[in-house]
């Protein structure tokens, strides 16, 4: 009897899932197809790993600090032409650069507004740790995160109001003041104490700064991880909007690097402009899509985010392995030329010697 129970139990099973019934938990249904919402575990491991990467988040943030030099940043405050042309990148370069590559793929209205999200949203704090490493100017490098995050109070408004038009009313898309608002803190408030320790303890904030730059490499590989993890059923998407993903920040980079060399700006801040232009704060823009869609739009537009932080990442990766095996080879290069010319400084005095009766100074001996 009890045999005969458990066939009828296996048995039903096919039939349920052939069934075109959806769960009752089910957020959306179409026939046998059904999307579920996200489990406990992953709630709680949401939560879990937003409260761990905002602790080193912070810790990183405070180690940059350490490495800002309180009056070049207020140099930069008071003649701003570094921070004016990131601003240009930033409010300008990007929305432009997402509405020419929405019109130039043909996609959907609802993932044209997603790309241009993402475009319109200011400059990440993972910049700062890849421009770290790239020797790029860190007080202009925090001072226009800083400020891009500010002005988008302003700015992300007016550049969605500008752009979205023909693809759906801005007055559609829920802008995250207090999401801004609190980016904003969780940046000036670790880093104003990190330039205060450098301010009075500069040798203890160099050390600082070497540890927190290794926790900033470790946070922006663990951010991309618990992205794959957490969103791992989200990776059906048009291959369009794969191909923008791939395109968009390395257009930032490139496009930001030119218009700094163009503004006249050295090196080393070219690099830094470069950087907080292609790389995005993601995570707003994430934010900004969930509170402003449906369940069904989100289906066709809510992995973009997570594909542009993917390739702004690996880009940033190419362009610090690159610089690192310029310098490498630049520093090798000038050492030998300085060796060479040191050899021929040491024949030309010995030959000049012999002629004037071999008198050669102590310098040379």
């Amino acid at each position: 009897m009890q045999t005969y129970l458990l066939s009828q139990q296996f048995n039903a099973r096919p039939l349920a899932e052939n069934s075109t019934a959806c769960p009752a938990n089910a957020t959306i249904c179409s026939g046998a197809s059904c999307v579920l919402p996200e489990d406990n575990f992953n709630e709680t491991l949401s939560v879990i790993l937003s409260t761990v990467l905002t602790i080193m988040l912070a810790m990183v943030m405070f180690s940059m600090g350490c490495n800002v030099d309180i009056k070049k940043f207020w140099g930069h405050i008071k003649r701003p032409w570094g921070i004016f042309v990131g601003f240009l990148c930033q409010f300008g370069i990007m929305p432009l650069t997402a509405f020419l590559l929405s019109l130039a793929f043909n996609v959907l209205p609802i993932q044209a507004v997603v790309v241009l999200i993402m475009g319109c949203c200011p400059g990440g704090t993972a910049s700062n740790v890849i421009a770290y490493w790239v020797d790029g100017d860190m007080d202009l490098s925090i001072s226009m995160t800083t400020c891009s995050t500010l002005l988008a109070m302003g700015m992300m408004p007016l550049c969605l109001f500008i752009y979205t038009k023909m693809w759906t009313d801005s007055n559609a898309i829920v802008l995250p003041y207090d999401s801004i608002g609190i980016s904003l803190v969780a940046l000036i408030v670790p880093v104003s104490f990190g330039i205060y320790v450098n301010h009075r303890w500069p040798s203890k904030a160099k050390i600082i700064l070497k540890v927190g730059s290794i926790v900033g490499a470790i946070l922006i590989v663990l951010i991309a991880v618990v992205g794959g993890i957490l969103y791992k059923g989200s990776w059906i998407i048009s291959p369009k909007l794969w191909i923008i993903g791939t395109i968009f920040p390395a257009a930032g980079y490139s496009l930001g690097f030119f218009l700094a060399r163009i503004a006249g700006l050295s090196w080393h801040r070219c690099r830094t402009v470069s950087l907080e232009t292609g790389m995005q704060n993601t995570q707003l823009c994430s934010t900004i899509v969930q509170l402003s869609f449906t369940p069904e739009q989100l289906e066709l537009m809510f992995t973009f985010p997570l594909i542009y932080s993917i390739f702004q990442l690996t880009f940033a990766l190419l362009i610090l392995a690159g610089y690192r095996l310029y310098r490498r080879h630049r520093v090798k290069t000038k050492t030998d030329v300085e060796k060479t010319e040191e050899k021929e400084d040491t024949k030309s005095t010995s030959s000049h010697a012999k002629i004037n009766g071999g008198f050669v100074s102590n310098e040379t001996k």
